[in-house]
Order: structure tokens, then sequence, then C-alpha cells
């Protein structure tokens, strides 16, 4: 007799909102939702890899250009994190046809993907600009009270063990005020944007039920933010090359994450 039980399913009741039931994960999720993501690039690699190619480089100009000015540099770094979920709605699109056994579309058809819900996707847009933009403004506030006259001209300048040890104030800060913002990012983002890309939900709808799931799964959902910044983190060390590979695998398993909190209609 089998002993797999189903997840529990819990159902939020939010005032003059339809919340979709959330899904109680267990921490061998996050694993299943990589190697299925995996699996998913595994099938569409030549989109996968031709998109991941094209983020990667998009990462590596901002960055390298912003290099000796290392406010805009950081902020543009880390802020990776945030606008990623956006940038990954194409592979979103994929995983979303490789579900319904669909076959691969053509070239530039993912790049489309915003019509399934343009209005609510377009709001998310904006919120994300203005959170980049309080972000780069946060950072050079940062770097003015703790870097002002140091002598640091760039970021290659800070990112020795030396200057880590010398301005310690520095990198606490601004770990703790990006650190809070990564995860206000992450609980409002997690599931939203997949869901926009695949129900007619609007906006609020989609935020609130990311935000339930990730309280909901609190543990687990640290567990998986921790996970998409390492990786994140390794391609960005090998100076965006293998993030052409870690940012559709991040992308494909996404969706999945979404699959497995969210329940289906």
């Amino acid at each position: 007799m089998s002993t797999h039980t189903e997840p529990a399913v819990f159902h939020p009741r939010t005032a003059q909102m339809n919340l979709p039931g959330i899904r109680k994960v267990t921490f061998a999720q996050p694993l299943h939702w990589l190697r299925a993501g995996a699996q998913d690039l595994a099938r569409a690699w030549p989109l996968s890899l031709f998109y991941g190619v094209i983020f990667a480089l998009l990462g590596y100009g901002l960055v390298h250009g912003a290099w000796g000015k290392p406010h805009l540099a950081m902020a543009l770094t880390s802020g990776f994190l945030f606008v990623a979920p956006l940038l990954a709605t194409v592979f979103y699109f994929l995983s979303h046809r490789l579900e319904h056994h669909h076959k691969l579309p053509n070239l530039f058809v993912p790049l489309l993907s915003w019509r399934a819900n343009p209005a609510s996707l377009g709001l998310f847009a904006l919120m994300l600009v203005f959170v980049l933009i309080s972000w780069e403004r946060i950072s050079a506030i940062l770097v003015g009270l703790f870097l002002g006259g140091s002598g640091i001209g760039g970021l290659s300048d800070l990112l020795t063990l030396n200057a880590v040890q010398q301005h310690t104030n520095f990198v606490l800060a601004y770990l703790a005020f990006g650190g809070v913002l990564a995860l206000m990012m992450f609980s409002l983002s997690v599931v939203s944007l997949p869901m926009l890309l695949h129900r007619k939900v609007d906006f609020a709808t989609a935020l609130v039920t990311s935000f339930m799931a990730t309280r909901l799964n609190f543990p687990v959902m640290l567990l998986w933010g921790a996970l998409i910044a390492v990786l994140i983190a390794v391609g960005v060390a090998t100076n965006f090359i293998a993030m052409a590979v870690i940012f559709p695998w991040l992308g494909h398993a996404s969706w999945h994450a979404y699959r497995g909190l969210v329940e289906r209609e």
C-alpha cells in the first residue's frame, strides 16, 4: 500500500480577492523544482540557451559598463535578482508549453508571452523600475556615507579581502538593506509572475498569492531563495559565462515552483 500523501492545501481568505489554494511543501521540493527545471532545459535547449546567452550578455554589459562606479555596479549586480523573474517569463512560457506537450515555438514567440496578461505584467514591470531606482539611490547613499574619501574608485577596489575587512560597517549595512529588499521582492514575485502569465488574474491577486505562499512555506522558501542567490552568484562570479545556463535553468525551475505551490485550477 502506498504511503504517499498529497500536500496539504490551504485556502487563504482575503476580502474581495479570490485567491487560489496554496500547498504546504517540504524541504525536498526545491531540489525537485531544480531537477524538473533541468529536464525542461534539456528538452528546450535551443531556445532556452539562446535566451540564456542574450540575458547573460545583457547582465555583463550593464555591470561592466558601470564598473568604475561602485554604487551603480553593486546596485545592478544585486538588482539582477530583482528583475530576473520578469526576464524569466520566456522560460515560464516554454515550460508551460512543455507541460502541455506542445511543440516548441519559433525563436521570437516567447518574447510575446506578455500578451497573455499585458496590463498586470506591465504594472509589475513598473513596480520593478521603481524598486531598482530606489535601490540605486540607497546604494549611492550607503557608498557616500561609508566609503566617501576612502579612495575606492571602482568595484574591483572593493572586491578584495583587505577592503572588506577595512569597510566591515559598509558591508554589513549594504547586506542588511539589500537583504530586506531582496526578501520583500522575492516574496512578491516567486509565484506572481508565472501566475500572471498562466492565469487571467489581476496584479494585486498575484502579489498577495505570492506573499501568502511564501509566508505559509517560509523556511522552505528561504532555502529556495538561498539556492537561487547562490546560483546567480556563481553566474556573476564566472563573468556571466555560467549565467547562460544557470538563468534558463532557474527560470524553468521557477515555473515548477509555481506549479508546486499553487493549487491547479
